[in-house]
């Protein structure tokens, strides 16, 4: 079994940030000699997640209310409180999202290209 690796950074620009990175997952994979196997897909950062979806923006804008509603922003989160906590304040609600939502993903590789179905999407929320 052969393995390769590689990575690329990305950064955000609002509190709560959904962008699609096929494309990018896609050069990624082009500059390797592979043709079938499994593409890994992760998050090195404990408050970012990545899924599978349509990157549609109504559908986006439902998936961030929604998160808003199960794990609101200001929630008393004990990782919040410098009484529990001694790491960075006001971000547990982030910590929490990422953990729903998962931070690693597999995607099938077919003839070099990632299986993914028509309205599928490689999602990065952060």
């Amino acid at each position: 079994m052969k393995v390769f690796n590689t990575s690329f950074t990305l950064s955000s620009e609002e509190g709560t940030e959904v962008t699609d990175i096929t494309k990018l997952v896609r050069e990624a994979i082009q500059q390797f000699p592979v043709s079938a196997g499994i593409a890994l897909i992760n998050t090195l950062h404990t408050t970012c997640a990545l899924f599978i979806n349509e990157f549609q923006s109504a559908l986006i804008d439902d998936l961030k209310g929604l998160m808003e509603s199960l794990v609101p922003e200001r929630g008393g989160y004990r990782h919040d409180d410098p009484r529990f906590s001694d790491c960075e304040r006001g971000n547990a609600h982030s910590h929490l999202r990422s953990a729903l939502l998962g931070r690693s993903i597999a995607v099938g590789l077919n003839n070099g290209e990632l299986t993914l179905g028509r309205f599928q999407s490689i999602i990065f929320a952060e």
